[in-house]
């Protein structure tokens, strides 16, 4: 089963080798009719600290690397294949 790319922004890089990212997803109100943004905050891996806030990311599905942390930051050539 392949694992589940995401694509949001960074929110917070304070952590070391973790950042905090904002993924929105919009969706019809099944009742309303009317378009809905959701968003939820992932923590993901960033082994060499790279990403800032304010920049778009791809997230991967990973093992569990610590007790809120099951993704991991990939590049955007990884996130196609």
């Amino acid at each position: 089963m392949p694992k589940r790319v995401l694509q949001g922004t960074v929110v917070s890089d304070k952590n070391d080798k973790t950042v905090v990212v904002r993924v929105e997803r919009r969706f019809t109100h099944p009742v309303m009719k009317k378009t809905v943004r959701m968003s939820k905050k992932y923590k993901a891996h960033d082994e060499n600290n790279a990403c800032k806030v304010g920049d778009m990311v791809f997230i991967q599905e990973s093992r569990p690397i610590s007790k809120d942390k099951c993704w991991v930051v990939v590049n955007p050539t990884q996130a196609q294949a």
